[in-house]
């Protein structure tokens, strides 16, 4: 039995703070199938001896047969590394990811001695449950790691400029490029570390994922950098640890299911405990900015080290109270404004969300979201407030401030243009926060295409949750894949299971492609004017960029992405004032407003249609004609395009050009036979044109298919009939 009792499959280094300790540590894994299965009597012998209290091993595969070997283990480790003079050596062990596995972790300070205690505790723990003496054994094996060489000294850097650190699920890459455009509004050097890599000043020194300990390190060893910013992901916070020892402001965006099943990660519980590493090496002065909106997170507060800063989208959130009332500060939105809330104190509004281009005049809640915490970073990190709203009103969502995230881009294409939203978006709460901000873009009556595609590293079942998403999100969905990022599936088997979750909610994709590039173009040539294009892009988002920009795209300013905000809603930019135009009694002060507006807004179709109306009203109908079609060619939209029209005939008639109206209402009651105003101006063009048989056909035929007066309804054949007669 004790040949296969115990065996190490990994001794790992963690140079830097990790899930086990604020200081460097050793991490072994060990699987014991002969403790998990062993003789109940020779392990309560073996925890007697080892000193192990409430020594009841329990039946051998139970729960508390594991627990009972986690004590059993964690107390031969802590015999070991006695033995060896590290008197105040911490132990931790944890259950591994298979039945029979272990992981311990000890605090060290240097690599030979995580090599030497991995080398000897295999054979300590065959020798242990095969009923060798435990003194002698653990004796010899700390012998044993005293004969070898200590190593490499591990002393993680402790940076001596202000550092930010950022994770979270999703938003992490977001907030650390604004909290670093912050940094550099108020004349900070900047460095910072991110997925791309690491940027000085926004000039890119080191390609790659730089979201590692190694990314730190670079950062803070660029030339004349003044304040750091770093995006921490859980795969070097597992595998190595953090890069730095502390940190001034951390900050925490979220936590979802996302990489689960890897490293021993296996629930939401466990990831949010990894992302709570940085909270607890921030510096006892600085502050941890935490998303109350999150309950998960909202708790890391608990065990942080540093005062609690929250953040909320909602102004009555019992977490802005909960943080208040521990003395630390919130940030939310105050009736559209970003605001500072410290206790006792008058709330700080510090600037509009229309003024914030990354929250898209408001729409994108989760870039709302990331403002906040950026903003209370750079407050917390020392930037001055003044700093920290210009930076939010300069942080824009596009390809040179925000590759990737949110890019949005006007393209042409036949008969006016396509909005193309490109997102990295990669699990269920960025494909979320993609599709709210596509459908917010989108015109009325136009359509949201998606072209649907993710890393092969998600489960299956968030893969089929996430074709339900884009099934009852999306008008038309295209399966676009990602070939670098199958990770150990293949493009079939990923597809598969995005159409069982589009199948679900009765939606089958119109295509497949294997790469982004042919994909965005495919959903370009069936998109019609005022339609949606949203991608979920990766590693091939600046070749999409540039690709866009060579075929006539333009990357849309704030200005724009804010007028579309507006149209999606059915409203101008400007509405207000158009509402109030026709308030004015005076007809020809109507039209110098409705100049001025058109001064202000040329080429747009909506003011041209408004000043042809106020021409129209004034009766200076020649003038009004001119507009009508000026505003027509602008790419006037619905509803306003068939309601010009309407004018327009109803002008003509007025004018005498009786054959030119009834051709216009004749198109339009074609394609609007339920509409009562075409049927009955139609109706009046038609009697001038002495053709009142047709006239009351046409207007008798409509009001008995349409009304719902009760009468009208009792006598439906009766009327259908009769109007059918008359002639």
């Amino acid at each position: 039995m004790a040949s296969n009792a115990a065996s190490v499959t990994e001794v790992r280094v963690l140079e830097g703070p990790n899930l086990y300790f604020t200081r460097p540590a050793a991490k072994i894994t060990v699987e014991v199938p002969g403790y998990l299965s062993g003789d109940s009597e020779r392990l309560r012998a073996l925890g007697r001896s080892l000193g192990v209290r409430r020594s009841d091993p329990g039946d051998a595969g139970t729960e508390a047969r594991r627990r009972f070997v986690l004590r059993l283990v964690e107390r031969a480790v802590r015999l070991l590394v006695r033995e060896t003079g590290a008197l105040r050596l911490g132990v931790r062990v944890r259950p591994g990811g298979a039945p029979d596995e272990i992981v311990v972790a000890f605090a060290l300070n240097n690599r030979g001695r995580a090599e030497a205690v991995g080398a000897v505790l295999e054979p300590l723990l065959c020798d242990l449950i095969a009923g060798k003496p435990s003194t002698d054994r653990v004796g010899a094996a700390a012998a044993a790691v005293l004969e070898q060489p200590a190593g490499e000294a591990l002393r993680p850097v402790r940076p001596r400029i202000p550092v930010v650190a950022v994770t979270g699920t999703n938003g992490k890459t977001t907030t650390t490029r604004l909290i670093a455009h912050l940094a550099m509004t108020a004349g900070r050097r900047t460095g910072w570390s991110s997925t791309d890599g690491v940027l000085v000043q926004g000039d890119l020194i080191e390609r790659g994922d730089y979201s590692g300990p190694a990314g730190a390190r670079t950062v803070l060893d660029a030339d004349g950098v003044e304040f750091g910013v770093l995006e921490t992901a859980r795969g070097g916070m597992l595998l190595r640890g953090l890069g730095v020892a502390v940190n001034d402001v951390s900050v925490v965006t979220n936590v979802s299911a996302d990489h689960l099943g890897m490293n021993g990660i296996d629930t939401v519980d466990q990831l949010a405990e990894v992302k709570a590493i940085i909270t607890k090496v921030t510096k006892p002065g600085g502050w941890t900015v935490l998303n109350g909106d999150d309950p998960r997170v909202w708790a890391m507060r608990t065990s942080a080290s540093a005062k609690p800063w929250c953040f909320s989208l909602f102004a009555d959130a019992p977490a802005l109270r909960e943080s208040l009332d521990a003395h630390g500060r919130g940030i939310t939105v105050l009736d559209g404004d970003i605001t500072v809330l410290r206790p006792g104190e008058s709330p700080d509004r510090l600037v509009s969300l229309l003024d914030v281009p990354m929250t898209l005049a408001g729409l994108s809640e989760h870039n709302i979201a990331n403002a906040l915490a950026g903003a209370a970073a750079g407050l917390g990190a020392g930037l001055s407030r003044e700093s920290v709203i210009e930076g939010l009103r300069t942080f824009a969502p596009d390809h040179r401030h925000n590759p990737g995230r949110m890019n949005i881009y006007t393209v042409p294409v036949p008969g006016g243009s396509v909005t193309v939203v490109l997102d990295m978006a990669h699990n269920e709460a960025g494909l979320d926060a993609l599709l709210r901000v596509a459908r917010g873009l989108c015109q009325p009556g136009s359509s949201l295409l998606l072209g649907l595609g993710t890393g092969g590293d998600r489960t299956d079942e968030i893969l089929v949750a996430m074709g339900e998403q884009a099934g009852l999100a999306a008008d038309r969905v295209h399966v676009v894949h990602k070939e670098h990022y199958l990770r150990g599936r293949t493009m079939e088997n990923l597809e598969s299971f995005l159409r069982e979750g589009l199948s679900r909610v009765g939606v089958t994709p119109l295509g497949s492609w294997p790469d982004e590039s042919s994909g965005l173009r495919e959903l370009l040539q069936t998109a019609h004017d005022g339609d949606v294009v949203a991608l979920m892009t990766h590693s091939d988002r600046a070749m999409l960029h540039d690709w866009l920009i060579e075929h006539g795209a333009t990357a849309d300013d704030a200005a724009t992405i804010r007028r579309k905000v507006v149209g999606a809603r059915g409203e101008h930019e400007a509405e207000q004032e158009l509402t109030e135009l026709w308030q004015d009694d005076d007809a020809q002060r109507r039209i110098r407003t409705a100049q001025a507006l058109h001064e202000r807004f040329p080429g747009d179709g909506r003011v041209l249609y408004e000043l042809a109306g106020t021409y129209d009203s004034a009766g200076e109908e020649d003038a009004a004609l001119d507009w009508y079609d000026e505003a027509l060619a602008a790419g006037l939209r619905e509803p306003f395009r068939h309601r010009a029209l309407i004018q327009k005939a109803s002008t003509l008639r007025h004018l005498g050009r009786l054959d030119e109206s009834l051709a216009i209402l004749d198109e339009l009651v074609s394609d609007y036979p339920d509409n009562a105003a075409i049927v009955l101006f139609r109706a009046l063009t038609l009697h001038d044109l002495g053709r009142d048989v047709d006239a009351l056909r046409a207007a008798a035929t409509h009001l008995a298919a349409t009304s719902t007066d009760a009468d009208v309804q009792r006598y439906h054949n009766s009327l259908t009939r009769f109007t059918a007669a008359i002639d």
